[in-house]
């Protein structure tokens, strides 16, 4: 997503009682369909990939393990562009094992990466772990909600200069502050956090970035609002304001990704859509749509590279289980 954040989804119950609701004739259909932009695949050991993210440094896609407990693989691509890549493992955590691994952000000022952990059917569990980017070391796990009665599934994570980061919660519609020794200091509980309707809290809040000018954007995925958090200082659950976007809805945006300081990619299906602000994301306004076509493998999150947006589709497909990270040019 530059700083960018991914992000978490629905349940594996729910995307694949999405699919199953696809009549077979058309699902092989939309598989067989071309894409008109560039588009990099690849054989995976699982069938679902959260999050994907470039590594400008590394030369790689790093993606999240949504499935098969958890992890983080590598997308080192070749010279052929139309190459299918194979992913590699880069960690699996055995203190996370039965876990989905969500979004994450590439903290590069510390070599790190920061990865939002949950309990993806259970929703009982949810923390942030660190790893050093160079040996895959943990650096640290902070456990965010564990065996309480109250629903969390940490969703997508975010970080400011300082290595503060913000996860977001998916199920329980709340923000964790974790200071960047791994503390965990601070949850960001606003009613704006609920829209009226049970059913637009099936899944809450979602994909989540930071400005450089202090506050946190972060989409709420079934009611399509977009808040702006200011966390300079003070009461943060006080500065949480709802941005007034026009032209068009967010409703089902996932991952966010900063393109620049007043343009921002909300990923998502049936199509992932361009915001722009003038006003320092007071008001927004959506100023293009892209689709790649392939809205049964559902897209989660949103990367550049060298300046290409790339997103990436949760499902994979076929006994190699292909994935897809598509070009969107809106």
């Amino acid at each position: 997503m530059s700083p960018s954040c991914c992000s978490g989804k629905c349940s594996v119950a729910l995307i694949f009682l999405i699919l199953s609701a696809v009549p077979i004739a058309f699902l092989i259909s939309l598989e067989q369909a071309v894409p008109s932009t560039h588009v990099i695949s690849y054989h995976s050991s699982g069938f679902l990939r959260e999050c994907a993210k470039w590594d400008d440094v590394g030369r790689r896609f790093l993606v999240s393990y949504m499935d098969g407990g958890g992890g983080i693989g590598e997308l080192v691509p070749t010279k052929d562009s139309d190459d299918v890549l194979e992913e590699v493992t880069l960690v699996k955590d055995v203190d996370l094992a039965g876990n989905s691994s969500n979004g994450f952000v590439i903290d590069r000022h510390r070599n790190r990466l920061l990865l939002a952990v949950g309990d993806l059917l259970g929703n009982r569990y949810s923390a942030l772990v660190a790893y050093d980017l160079s040996t895959w070391r943990r650096i640290f796990l902070t456990v965010l909600s564990s065996h309480s009665k109250e629903i969390s599934y940490a969703d997508d994570v975010a970080v400011d200069a300082q290595g503060n980061a913000y996860v977001s919660d998916a199920k329980g519609g709340k923000i964790w502050i974790v200071d960047v020794n791994g503390k965990l200091v601070y949850t960001i509980r606003s009613p704006l956090f609920t829209p009226p309707r049970w059913y637009n809290n099936f899944v809450s809040l979602n994909g989540i970035v930071y400005h450089p000018d202090g506050f946190l954007i972060v989409i709420h995925t079934f009611s399509g609002f977009l808040y702006k958090i200011d966390v300079t200082n003070g009461d943060v659950s006080s500065k949480v304001t709802v941005i007034d976007v026009s032209g068009g809805s967010l409703r089902f945006g996932d991952g966010l990704e900063f393109l620049s300081p007043t343009k921002i990619v909300v990923a998502g299906s049936p199509s992932s859509k361009l915001v722009e602000s003038s006003d320092g994301w007071r008001t927004a306004s959506v100023t293009g749509w892209f689709s790649s076509g392939m809205v049964h493998r559902l897209v989660s999150s949103a990367t550049v590279k060298e300046g290409r947006v790339y997103l990436n589709h949760i499902v994979g497909f076929g006994s190699k289980k292909r994935h897809i990270l598509v070009e969107a040019v809106f």
